[in-house]
């Protein structure tokens, strides 16, 4: 039996309230937040909320600590690991999709945004504002890419994904003024072998920009990875993880 079109409605609401916290930077991996927090957070009745805890645990973004209350996903190297690895998979399927179904036109639209951003950066300040535009524009290719399969059930996993990816970047590296030009530079590089139709250019560009990405967020633990696998195998993690997607 279908559920009522309201109760559909507040879960979705709640849902995307949800989504929104994370992209907003509202709430942060590891932090505990009760179910009369969460309602008040999420602007929504109790109901809704308890409706939505089961869905967020399913899709690992929230787990019930007993006594202790909810946990926003707490990151930690497996999390990394495993979600760049599902992104990597999707992505590479979608760009290899894209690079015959996007127009010649809808790519130049692509590129005329990301140069915008590249402009902006070089002639001024790098401001917080464009910082938000310019990850807007990142990941706004990255989504129409996988839209573009017309594949509801990969499009939702990689929204699903996308947001443990965001939640890494909250803990790790967020898209700073130290790497918001490399970054475009990367997008630049990916949007010129589309422009191309040139399939493994794509595939290559593409996995540069997501190791690049996975690095960064591991970036700041690099002396502790090399510090520990010295004195095994003489090959660092860091090594190994830049090297997983290849």
């Amino acid at each position: 039996m279908n559920c009522p079109p309201l109760k559909q409605s507040l879960r979705a609401r709640a849902y995307e309230n949800f989504r929104q916290q994370i992209l907003k930077a509202n709430v942060v991996p590891g932090q505990f937040v009760s179910q009369r927090e969460l309602t008040q957070l999420l602007d929504m009745p109790l109901g809704a909320v308890r409706e939505l805890i089961p869905r967020l645990e399913a899709e690992g973004l929230l787990r019930t600590v007993p006594q202790r209350g909810l946990q926003i996903a707490h990151v930690d190297l497996n999390l990394i690991h495993n979600a760049f690895q599902l992104r990597a998979m999707l992505e590479r399927e979608a760009a290899l999709h894209f690079v015959k179904a996007a127009s010649d036109a809808e790519l130049q639209l692509i590129e005329q945004s990301h140069l915008a951003i590249v402009e902006a950066a070089t002639q001024g300040p790098i401001t917080d504002e464009l910082l938000a535009e310019a990850t807007s524009v990142d990941w706004g290719l990255h989504d129409l890419m996988i839209d573009t399969l017309g594949n509801d059930l990969i499009s939702q996993t990689y929204r699903i994904n996308s947001l443990r990816v965001r939640l890494i970047h909250l803990e790790r590296s967020t898209l700073s003024a130290d790497i918001l030009l490399p970054a475009m530079q990367e997008h630049l590089n990916l949007i010129s072998a589309l422009k191309a139709r040139d399939a493994t250019a794509v595939a290559e560009h593409l996995a540069f920009h997501i190791r690049s990405a996975h690095q960064r967020v591991l970036g700041q633990d690099r002396r502790m990875y090399q510090s520990t696998s010295s004195h095994s195998t003489g090959k660092s993690i860091l090594s190994q993880f830049q090297t997983e997607f290849s």
